[in-house]
């Protein structure tokens, strides 16, 4: 995937993914309307923040991603912005106060960024972000999930080929991608995610959005 075309790739390849975005923005609008700082690991692009920086106008914004070409992309997008700092590249699960010098944030976003991780490693990143919040703050992600009978993920896996062959992906590079699941990207079911943010210590857990194959999460910790 060219970075440089990666938003317009990724709409192609998942179903709804601007309302990720806007029910992330609606969510904190609704639940914490004026947060200080706000965290987006798996920041890739930085859109989520382009579109933040309009609806927050005091709230600090500090990026990360594992990718340094994500980053430098988000930096070019994101340069007339003061109110943006970046990490050096970092997964989520490398996250922490001590590394990050700063204080907790009141908002923490991740936005289809874990879906590479095993569940080990995904329960690691979960924690991680539960410990960068402040008391009552929010974190937000949106996963893939997956179906809870095989059958379901049988209709799952159609209705993606159906929206990628859709917005003019080919036939071969659309096979190639739903035969990665769960071999290259792990989903979990609804249920499970839900129960990774209990067991991080989140007093709130809530389901935000669903549809297709992908799903967002709100909690509060």
């Amino acid at each position: 995937m060219h970075f440089p075309s990666y938003d317009s790739e990724i709409r192609g390849i998942l179903p709804h993914y601007d309302s990720f975005h806007q029910e992330t923005i609606n969510l904190v609008l609704s639940a914490l309307p004026e947060p200080a700082a706000w965290l987006d690991t798996g920041c890739g692009t930085g859109t989520l923040v382009e579109r933040a920086l309009k609806q927050f106008p005091t709230t600090r914004f500090v990026l990360a991603d594992p990718s340094v070409e994500m980053l430098e992309v988000a930096m070019r997008k994101l340069s007339e912005s003061d109110r943006v700092t970046f990490l050096n590249p970092a997964c989520t699960q490398e996250l922490s106060p001590e590394g990050i010098g700063t204080e907790c944030f009141d908002v923490i976003t991740a936005i289809q960024s874990h879906h590479y991780l095993s569940k080990e490693e995904r329960t690691r990143a979960t924690r991680a972000c539960c410990d960068l919040l402040n008391e009552g703050g929010i974190f937000v992600t949106f996963e893939n999930v997956r179906p809870l009978t095989d059958r379901g993920t049988e209709i799952g896996k159609l209705r993606w080929k159906r929206h990628q062959l859709d917005s003019g992906r080919e036939p071969q590079t659309v096979e190639g991608h739903l035969e990665r699941f769960g071999r290259v990207f792990f989903p979990l079911t609804a249920e499970e995610h839900l129960s990774i943010l209990r067991e991080a210590g989140f007093s709130v857990v809530e389901l935000l959005w669903y549809s297709c194959m992908q799903a967002g999460f709100y909690c509060i910790k």
